[in-house]
């Protein structure tokens, strides 16, 4: 696996996962294009996750714009972090759908592909998510049906429905790798690892729910390896492909676990103090065979590795060393 030289552009590459996809090419020389929306917030992130690229302000919502980018860059392959609803106060249902449908449609456009007679993988990798699969009980492979439960589900299920029919329509090798349960450094402050970590601090307790659902819980620097390895491959035109451990923990235990790493008494997890969410995913184990077959890879981080990981990152972060 290698992307050294390749210009590659990411989208979202300052959000938690576009980070560590960032990095990993960085590390790897890849000429990187790095459009944000805030170039002075971005540039902070990217000192301290050690991203080299060409920063350039954009704004998702203007297509022309994204097309112009595109046009004047144009990078061998494009790595779509970005969306719309992660956070609770992104609410609004229509930018979701431009964001996380309609731009899926702009970018899966032939004309602006970089020339490269080496590469031979993905022109576009785009980043799905379980809640696709919304109320879905059974196995979850990649061709099972969907029944999403909330406004993000809806319209990350329609960006992946759209990037399939645009990939197929205009011959763009375009694939979406379907994320499950992701933890590690820089998470959302109100995610459950980092109100862990708060906890550890502080001394008090933690309020949770009963914690009895399960998760596929893959470790952040697992995600973005599988990203890459699934950008270099001659899957299909438009594949869904799930990216995960293909294990399911519960919330419990990836709370207890975590607590056992952090030295924190796990009397001090209140479970059952919190409702459990009416839109709690219930599924069987995930289906990582395709992943399998593509990459010849599947996650290995087991949870208290990955939190270990995580605890000597923000260690390292305060202490001035480079991670790494």
């Amino acid at each position: 696996m290698n992307y050294k030289n390749v210009h590659v552009m990411v989208l979202g590459a300052n959000g938690f996962i576009g980070r560590w996809v960032a990095r990993a090419l960085s590390r790897q020389g890849a000429m990187l294009i790095l459009p944000v929306i805030d170039p002075s917030d971005a540039k902070s992130v990217f000192r301290k996750y050690d991203i080299q690229g060409e920063i350039t302000p954009l704004d998702l919502a203007n297509f022309d714009r994204v097309s112009d980018l595109l046009n004047a860059t144009r990078p061998t392959i494009l790595f779509n972090l970005a969306g719309y609803g992660v956070n609770r106060n992104e609410r609004d249902e229509s930018q979701a759908y431009r964001i996380n449908a309609e731009l899926l449609g702009v970018l899966c456009q032939p004309g602006w592909k970089r020339e490269s007679p080496s590469w031979t993988g993905q022109q576009i990798i785009h980043v799905g998510s379980a809640m696709e699969y919304g109320t879905n009980p059974g196995d979850l492979s990649e061709d099972s049906y969907t029944a999403p439960t909330t406004g993000y589900g809806r319209s990350k299920l329609a960006g992946t429905k759209m990037l399939s029919k645009s990939s197929l329509e205009t011959g763009v090798h375009a694939l979406t790798a379907r994320l499950f349960a992701v933890y590690g450094p820089g998470e959302s402050p109100n995610r459950l690892l980092p109100s862990l970590f708060r906890t550890a601090k502080t001394g008090e307790s933690l309020e949770l729910t009963a914690g009895l659902h399960q998760r596929d819980f893959v470790y952040v620097e697992d995600v973005a390896e599988g990203l890459l390895r699934l950008g270099m491959t001659t899957a299909p035109l438009g594949s869904v492909v799930n990216l995960a451990t293909g294990r399911l923990t519960t919330i419990r235990e990836f709370a207890e676990t975590a607590a056992d790493v952090l030295g924190m008494d796990r009397n001090r997890l209140k479970f059952g103090a919190l409702p459990t969410r009416e839109e709690e995913m219930a599924h069987m184990p995930v289906s990582t065979r395709k992943l399998a077959e593509l990459s010849g890879w599947v996650p290995q981080t087991d949870i208290a590795s990955g939190v270990q990981k995580t605890l000597e990152f923000h260690r390292a972060q305060l202490s001035g060393v480079r991670n790494g």
